[in-house]
């Protein structure tokens, strides 16, 4: 598979509080991407561009007020450039879109949840991406579904279940 991952890190907290925070965020959308291609019909060797931004609560908090309707930050948002099922150009990259998570909101929940901010970080990137191929949790059909393809992601990255215990 070819991927070209972006990653931006305007927030500056993210490299104080997790120095290795840009390079968990490339290897988990690697490992997602690569996993969770083929439940979407994707061809292996199919060019994909994603980018994933590693931002504060405000600049989430505009996003989710702007696109969503909703007036608060929110730790990760998915924002789809390509609707699962439609066709690739044959040569061309699947843009695939972008990946947004909150620093404020990321850090909060693990301390409440007991993580390590790097597991919650890889966790989130890995549900954002799969967000982006077409994967979704609004029944409980797809829930289980798609946190079985994020726990097996996750423990690939040697990060553990993190729905063990929150059921």
């Amino acid at each position: 598979m070819t991927a070209t991952i972006d990653i931006a890190a305007p927030c500056s907290a993210w490299r104080q509080v997790c120095p290795a925070a840009e390079e968990l965020a490339r290897a988990a959308t690697g490992l997602a991407l690569a996993r969770g291609k083929a439940g979407f019909g994707i061809a292996p060797r199919t060019a994909v561009e994603i980018a994933v931004r590693l931002a504060d609560d405000a600049v989430q908090q505009q996003l989710n007020r702007d696109w969503r309707g909703v007036d608060r930050p929110t730790n990760v948002l998915a924002f789809r450039a390509w609707e699962p099922g439609a066709p690739i150009p044959i040569g061309a990259p699947l843009l695939l879109g972008d990946v947004v998570l909150a620093f404020e909101t990321v850090v909060r929940e693990a301390e409440e949840q007991g993580k390590p901010l790097a597991d919650h970080l890889s966790h989130l990137v890995v549900h954002g991406v799969l967000h982006l191929l077409g994967y979704d949790h609004a029944t409980e059909a797809e829930a289980v579904t798609m946190e079985s393809l994020e726990t097996s992601i996750l423990a690939r990255l040697g990060v553990p279940d993190p729905y063990r215990g929150t059921m």
